[in-house]
């Protein structure tokens, strides 16, 4: 084994050789050796390796695992001095073995060395993206659970960091179709993952793009296959899914593949779903996600059954006044529970549906069922009138603090559930049946451009200064599925109309 002065006196062999350096593979070998010494010789090998790996190719396979031996020191400083390295013996058929070691160095629990991986492998990447991701993906594919995690991790946190002369559209390419890959075998976040990475592509913000994630979301979702609600890995999945394929739906990206198997295969079993996620409202999750997504239909093939499910669907929430239920289980003091949040979800659904095919209520349905719509309906909005006058009431001159408190906080959404509702069945109410009211659901942001503009001139008009509206959150259009909802349908579900509208 040499000795620092001999690592001393090969180094200067080699140093002042110049352009006869190659020359000199007894001096170079002998700073291989150096990486079987103590604590000096090792810390002096990983420097001096790499400086003049270039210069001996055919010692190139016993350089680069000298210096991974030093990766793997037990000394945490020759780790960090190796792995720092690392990235000038990245050239030519090298590379994609270099980022291969970097790929499985990411396990490092040493935050410093941790952060040095990172940024040797962004150093490897604008040298060559497409080897790198060679390195990278082989251990996705094929390497150890926490490498696969963090190498995954790395893709999704660092790639949108790259210019774009390195994420040319080639590499792009690459990307989907290494992922494409990874795919048929991911875990839920995992998959979260991926569509945040891929979604980030250039090459896929087109409308061709979008309509190929969403294809990529289908498959993963088995939407050929029939729905078990009683397998809560089976509802997880496609909850999952859809939740990643709502973002990419617009008006020339349609929705309508989804829409049509949630309203088939979904809404019939809503009721017997199973979920492994603690305190999640199911039935609401799925009517938020329908709701969202039936914006965005194309032609449907199968529109008059969907609208007949959503249909059915709808009455189930929307009960006869208690005077007229055939059973008469809810007669005399007897209140129905209503569940708004609920409802919001299925009318809006219903309403978006509807306009696609407006005679539905006068055509296609058969004059008893739409008589008993009507009575439905009626009940339900008188008692919403009545709800929405004592929340507004409940509200009113109620600013800042005050409405964050939780009571109120769940007021202002049922008074927004409210509205909507009350909007759409004043359009159900028309003669015939309208279906040109817009409403935001109560769990999106606002368009507070469109808000400001109103705002502006509603203050112009009254001669009042401008008013500032209500700090609340920012809502994340992407983070809308896990709301208090279900308190909005239980606390204020039990309402009794009937014995308000006699007291007014």
């Amino acid at each position: 084994m040499p000795t620092v002065e001999e690592l001393y006196r090969n180094y200067g062999i080699l140093a002042d050789a110049t352009e006869q350096v190659s020359q000199h593979k007894d001096a170079y070998q002998v700073i291989l050796d150096g990486v079987k010494g103590g604590t000096k010789e090792k810390r002096l090998a990983a420097q001096f390796i790499p400086k003049f790996f270039k210069h001996f190719p055919e010692l190139a396979d016993s350089a680069i695992n000298a210096q991974l031996d030093l990766c793997e020191d037990e000394d945490v400083s020759i780790r960090r001095q190796a792995i720092k390295e690392l990235p000038q013996f990245a050239t030519g058929e090298n590379l994609p073995r270099v980022a291969d070691i970097l790929t499985q160095l990411l396990q490092t629990d040493d935050s410093a060395e941790f952060n040095l991986v990172n940024n040797a492998l962004l150093s490897i990447f604008k040298m060559d993206a497409k080897g790198t991701l060679g390195g990278l993906f082989s251990q996705i594919l094929q390497g150890e659970d926490i490498v696969r995690e963090r190498a995954i991790k790395f893709l999704s946190t660092k790639l949108k960091t790259l210019p774009d002369e390195v994420l040319t559209k080639e590499v792009e390419e690459l990307i989907l179709t290494e992922s494409k890959k990874v795919l048929e075998d991911v875990t839920g976040e995992e998959f979260v993952l991926f569509m945040k990475i891929l979604s980030g592509l250039k090459s896929l913000q087109t409308v061709s793009g979008r309509q190929q994630l969403v294809e990529l979301v289908a498959e993963q979702a088995d939407l050929e296959q029939t729905f078990n609600p009683s397998d809560p890995d089976c509802v997880d999945r496609l909850l999952q899914c859809t939740r990643q394929a709502v973002p990419l739906f617009s008006k020339n990206v349609h929705s309508t593949r989804f829409v049509t198997y949630f309203c088939e295969q979904v809404l019939p079993n809503l009721g017997t779903l199973t979920t492994p996620v603690e305190g999640l409202d199911i039935q609401l999750e799925v009517l938020k996600l329908l709701a969202e997504m039936s914006s965005f239909c194309g032609d449907m093939e199968k529109l008059e059954t969907n609208l007949r499910k959503l249909f059915d669907k709808l009455l189930e929430y929307i009960p006869l006044p208690p005077e007229e239920a055939e059973n008469g289980e809810n007669a005399g003091n007897e209140e129905p529970k209503l569940q708004f949040s609920y409802v919001e979800c299925l009318l809006y659904s219903f309403h978006q549906l509807g306009r696609k095919l407006p005679d539905f209520l006068t055509a296609k349905l058969n004059a008893e069922k739409l008589k008993d719509f009507k009575i439905r309906l009626q009940y339900f909005a008188r008692g919403l009138q009545v709800y929405i006058r004592q929340l507004r009431l409940a509200l009113q001159g109620k600013t800042g603090e005050a409405l964050k408190t939780e009571e109120n906080k769940i007021k202002v959404v049922a008074l927004k559930i409210t509205n909507n509702i009350n909007v759409l069945i004043k359009d159900l109410f028309h003669i015939p049946p309208s279906y040109k009211s817009a409403v935001t659901l109560s769990w999106k942001p606002v368009q507070k451009v469109e808000i400001g503009q109103k705002r502006a001139n509603e203050d112009a008009t009254s001669g009042s200064p401008p008013k500032k509206s209500p700090a609340g959150p920012k809502r994340d259009a992407r983070q809308i599925y896990n709301p208090p909802s279900g308190k909005y349908s239980s606390n204020l579900g039990n309402f009794n109309y009937e014995r308000s509208l006699q007291g007014k």
